[in-house]
């Protein structure tokens, strides 16, 4: 290649690296500011395509889009003064552009050191003021709800950025104490094993006494019964023998006298020592 051509290639190289130098883009997600010589010239520069000059003018970037700030766990002392570990986030987005820049130089960790400590303000406060019972289920929406509003003033006045929610992920109880408490809630929950138990056993003991009771009431009632029953059958027994006694006295005393034989002499080996002319013998001894 000649030299000729080599220069005219140099050339617009260069004056193609040049104008690529002079325009810049900022797209819908970003926020940016134009500096000159590192002071704020253009604030809040729009999407789209723009010019500036090299060299003199300098461009910073930010992301425009709502953002997350994982705080780390803080302690905080209740109304009671009771210590308590609270886990935090919040939602945030850029408002002003030439704030931001200011207060943080455009480093997104400064802006999430600046606006933790304010968060960490602020939760102090709102938990300072309050029992343990209302931050963690009473009033805990409108301490989220207030701390909100008033930490987003103060970030838009001094550090250009809109808060719009700061929630508590979660509420613990500091290591030395909460051994102490779940020993406590223990103690607690065998006492109250302990009541239910006693309780169960009084029932029981309630219900077996009673069940003994009916038994016994029962047993009577039909002891009482079966007396009865058999009190009525034997007076019935002894109308009927009567009644067939009546009818035929003669043929009744047969009758007794051949069953008491047959009783007597049951066993071969029995003996009886009577006068033949005892009653006993009478239709023994008595002829045709």
């Amino acid at each position: 290649m000649a030299p000729k051509s080599l220069l005219s290639l140099v050339g617009v190289l260069l004056v193609l690296m040049l104008a690529l130098q002079c325009v810049y883009i900022v797209t819908e997600r970003e926020r940016a500011v134009l500096l000159k010589f590192g002071e704020v010239v253009k604030t809040d520069v729009q999407p789209g395509l723009h010019f500036k000059i090299p060299i003199v003018n300098k461009v910073r970037k930010f992301d425009g889009r709502l953002l997350t700030l994982d705080a780390q766990s803080q302690r905080f002392l209740t109304l009671e003064k009771k210590a308590v570990i609270v886990d935090s986030y919040v939602k945030w987005r850029i408002s002003s552009v030439e704030k931001y820049y200011t207060a943080t130089s455009g480093d997104e960790f400064v802006a999430a050191r600046l606006l933790s400590s304010r968060v960490d303000t602020g939760l102090r406060n709102q938990f300072g003021e309050r029992s343990m019972h209302e931050v963690v289920s009473g009033e805990r929406d409108e301490l989220m709800t207030e701390l909100t509003h008033n930490l987003n003033e103060i970030a838009q006045k001094e550090l250009g950025m809109e808060v719009l929610d700061v929630r508590v992920k979660g509420i613990d109880l500091p290591p030395e104490v909460s051994s102490s408490v779940f020993s406590r809630m223990a103690t607690e929950r065998d006492r109250e094993a302990r009541d239910h138990r006693a309780k169960g056993k009084e029932l029981a003991e309630g219900i077996s006494a009673d069940a003994d009771r009916q038994k016994t009431v029962i047993e009577a009632k039909a002891f009482r019964d079966a007396e009865k029953i058999r009190g009525e059958g034997d007076a019935r027994a002894a109308a009927i023998y009567a009644q067939a006694y009546n009818q035929d006295p003669e043929f009744y005393a047969f009758y007794r006298s051949l069953k008491a034989y047959k009783e007597t002499f049951n066993n071969k080996g029995d003996i009886l020592i009577l006068k033949p002319d005892n009653e006993f013998f009478k239709y023994l001894n008595k002829k045709k």
